[in-house]
């Protein structure tokens, strides 16, 4: 790690797929902040344990999803990427800083109130903000990519961290959010005014990253749209419209005016199938190295990021214990 710079501290859930949303609002920029900070990326598994999971299945979950973010362009040389469960530190912190939570402020969570409600509540799903802000606070990250729906958590992590330096001293840095420049907004398929998910029950709400051409195809054809035969941006009449024009911005680069310009008056038929095409094109190299990748290397490299994650955690670990009381005598 170079001392001179900013520690970015991001991770994804293994459970369903990786898909576009993820893609285009997330991992694009994960890529790029590998050149120009220290980046510790990790596969969030034991958030995922909240819900009901077959083990055996999980296990390979779990290292598709390491697999996709190689194949996106996550360099396990570059950056710190490991799987969350296989360093104890981030639970041992997620302890402390739950005696120090409120539960009025858990209380207050709107993830936890919306998840509840359709998968049913327990202490794990209750307590998720506390166990994300220990693995922001664990390394001291200075910066977090996050989205709107993250915001809320971060804010908690935030108050966490400035609560634990009033009382323990000055440990912990106060994250920031980092807001990349240019990100896309996507939503649903099926239903554009909800976001993109990879829990969704209708899988036509969502790309894959591993969809196959075809299926690519078959989704963008189907997609929500309105009566309305005008291509244009405007998300409170044409959410249908405005999420694919957010996508294939994404994925070819071009400015969202730019594309309403050249497809204002072709016709959603025509719309969709360039939309179609351009995240076939977009997608085509990520299946293709993904396709390359060894399971056996990928689980060798998640078994070194972790014995490096576990080093670097321990250090700060023990940092946290100095001055909680927790230290060995």
């Amino acid at each position: 790690m170079s001392e001179d710079r900013q520690t970015v501290f991001s991770g994804l859930q293994p459970t369903g797929n990786v898909h576009i949303g993820n893609y285009l609002g997330a991992l694009v920029n994960w890529v790029k902040l590998q050149d120009n900070y220290d980046t510790i990326y990790c596969v969030v598994d034991l958030h995922a344990i909240t819900v009901n999971y077959d083990p055996a299945e999980y296990q390979k979950e779990r290292l598709e999803a390491a697999k996709v973010l190689i194949a996106t362009g996550i360099d396990p040389n570059r950056s710190l990427f490991y799987f969350q469960s296989q360093v104890p530190q981030h639970a041992e912190l997620s302890w402390i800083l739950g005696t120090m939570t409120p539960t009025g402020v858990l209380n207050r969570m709107t993830q936890f109130k919306e998840k509840a409600e359709s998968a049913g509540s327990n202490l794990g799903l209750y307590s998720y903000p506390v166990l994300m802000a220990a693995d922001i606070l664990l390394y001291r990250a200075n910066l977090v990519p996050v989205g709107d729906d993250q915001r809320q958590h971060l804010e908690m992590t935030r108050d966490l961290a400035e609560r634990f330096n009033n009382r323990f001293g000055e440990v912990f840095p106060i994250p920031e959010a980092l807001i990349p420049e240019k990100t896309a907004r996507v939503m649903s398929l099926t239903d554009p005014t909800a976001k993109m998910s990879k829990s969704a029950p209708n899988e036509k709400s969502r790309v894959l990253i591993l969809d196959s051409p075809d299926v690519i195809r078959k989704k963008i054809k189907s997609a929500v749209t309105d009566s309305e035969p005008t291509v244009r941006y405007d998300w409170d009449e044409k959410p249908g419209i405005s999420n694919l024009l957010e996508i294939m911005s994404g994925c070819t680069d071009r400015s969202v005016d730019d594309l309403v310009s050249e497809y204002a008056d072709s016709g959603y038929g025509v719309f969709k199938e360039a939309v179609a095409e351009a995240v076939v094109t977009k997608l085509a190299p990520i299946r293709s190295a993904y396709q390359q990748l060894d399971d056996r290397e990928v689980a060798r490299l998640m078994q070194k990021g972790a014995l490096d994650a576990r080093t670097r955690a321990e250090g700060f670990a023990q940092e946290i214990r100095k001055v909680t009381g927790l230290s060995a005598p």
